[in-house]
């Protein structure tokens, strides 16, 4: 690693120096703060969490052979070199900020309430026709994920493509500190995290840090059809790069967003043609010039993420051909909008995460994949709908009546089947049966309750029917991602 000598590390992180013998002079070769991934010439930094205390282990990488290690206290008779800090996660913060510094890559940062996974994987397939990419690795997005990502790049990386999410004022601020993003893309601003945020108004606030140590030559990519990023016509001086959809096509439905008329964008989206879960097709439209594009994730809100990767493409030189054949070639993420073809049934797995703004647009792909959205493919599913569905967290105040609406636009949009699990879900169900009574449409398949998880693995099959299509969505510690093994016969036998 450029320049990771222990001298430079205790520079960086401001820390004090322990060694018992001579102080090696070479480069790290890692860092890590898992010593099971320690080897030889690696950095551990010893991190206490949860679950364990990496203090405990510092010996065990001395005996793999690591060049140093970074603590808040001193072992018993240390092996190696050690650099004692007050805080380690700042630490690895300052280190990751430190090699970031001696890399000439060109970074580009994503954030958002919804789509950011999705985004960054559009993003890096655009980029990898032309570049060498590095990108964020499953969602290490937050205070650890980053500096992590950031510090297992390659020195011969051309571009790096970073998921930044926060939950709390300050920490995107952090983030863009270790980034240096020179573009920086903002999906949306939806309801999450009100808990901490309070409002839109106050998530727009703490996703606009990532702006704060934004390149001064940098851009940056905002959704242009979403209400509060639309207040964003100025950032560091320059007009924002801006993406969405024509006038008359459909959008998402996401709270305060409009689709656009294509006036004023810089690049948007027309002719859309739904396919269900095969994805869909458009054109592109990018001052003056049009281009055809195959989208292969489903949802409309994947329009919205290939957009983004395009606007990011077009500014890094690239051409219409290199950027359609980039999103044509992205793959999906588990827990995200992925589609399993199992025995008798469809899923449609979305276990990752939920916040309002994402149910919504996820019953929307699971009530399109069940009708006229399979765009007329004889492969297409034509099964009933079921919504398998569990709590949303970290909504404050507002969190029952946020999952009672949940309930009523699973009816409004005429989901087959519906099953709610969780505490906080037992107000989706009734926001549910609600809206069934007030409106007539009562689903064939039931609105159906399940107080938690267990109780919804021991209970779903006697629900399902060969055939169904079934989405499958909850906030990420809800552990939803056993309801998929269980319905993908993962779990069977």
């Amino acid at each position: 690693m450029k320049n990771m000598t222990l001298e430079n590390l205790v520079a960086a992180c401001e820390g004090k120096l322990v060694c018992p013998g001579q102080l090696p002079c070479r480069e790290a070769s890692a860092v890590v703060i898992d010593s099971r991934k320690a080897e030889k010439d690696s950095i551990f930094i010893a991190v206490k969490g949860e679950r364990a205390d990496g203090h405990r282990f510092i010996p065990d990488v001395f005996e793999k052979g690591a060049l140093g290690v970074v603590c808040e206290r001193l072992p018993e008779n240390a092996a190696g070199p050690c650099i004692l800090v007050e805080d380690s996660l700042k630490a690895l913060r300052q280190i990751a900020e430190f090699y970031r510094s001696q890399l000439p890559v060109k970074v580009v940062g994503i954030t958002g309430s919804v789509g950011k996974t999705s985004t960054k994987e559009f993003i890096a397939a655009v980029l990898a026709r032309k570049y060498r990419v590095h990108k964020t690795q499953g969602n290490y997005n937050n205070e650890i994920g980053v500096p992590l990502t950031v510090l297992s790049m390659p020195e011969d990386a051309e571009m790096a493509v970073l998921e930044m999410g926060i939950n709390h004022f300050g920490e995107m601020h952090r983030l863009s500190r270790i980034a240096r993003p020179d573009i920086c893309v903002m999906t949306n601003i939806g309801q999450c995290h009100l808990e901490f945020l309070g409002s839109r108004e106050g998530i727009l606030k703490a996703k606009s840090e990532i702006f704060d140590y934004m390149k001064e030559d940098g851009c940056a990519v905002l959704n242009g059809d979403d209400d509060m990023l639309a207040t964003l016509t100025r950032v560091k001086g320059k007009k924002p790069v801006t993406y969405g959809i024509a006038s008359g096509q459909a959008a998402c439905g996401m709270p305060g967003r409009d689709a656009g008329s294509g006036d004023g964008l810089d690049i948007y989206a027309e002719n859309i043609r739904m396919k269900g879960i095969l994805g869909s097709e458009a054109v592109f439209c990018h001052h003056g010039t049009r281009f055809p594009v195959q989208i292969p994730l489903p949802g409309e809100h994947m329009v919205y993420n290939a957009l983004a990767a395009a606007a990011v493409g077009f500014q890094m030189g690239m051409t219409e051909k290199e950027i359609a054949a980039g999103i044509a070639s992205t793959q999906s993420v588990s827990g995200r909008s992925r589609v399993i073809r199992a025995e008798d049934r469809i899923l449609i797995d979305d276990c990752y995460n939920a916040n309002p703004v994402s149910m919504e647009a996820a019953i929307d792909l699971l009530t399109q994949a069940g009708g006229e959205g399979s765009g007329g493919r004889t492969d297409a599913p034509c099964g009933r709908t079921v919504a398998v569905l569990g709590d949303m967290f970290e909504l404050g105040k507002d969190e029952k009546e946020l999952h009672e609406r949940v309930g009523r636009y699973l009816i409004e949009k005429g989901a087959d089947c519906i099953i709610c699990a969780g505490a906080l879900s037992a107000a989706m169900y009734e926001g549910a049966l609600e809206a069934a009574k007030e409106s007539g449409a009562h689903p064939s398949g039931g609105i159906h309750y399940f107080p938690g998880r267990q109780e919804l693995l021991d209970g779903i099959d006697a629900l399902l029917k060969p055939g169904d299509i079934i989405l499958v969505k909850a906030s990420h510690s809800m552990g939803f991602e056993e309801v998929i093994k269980h319905l993908s016969g993962e779990l069977a036998g």
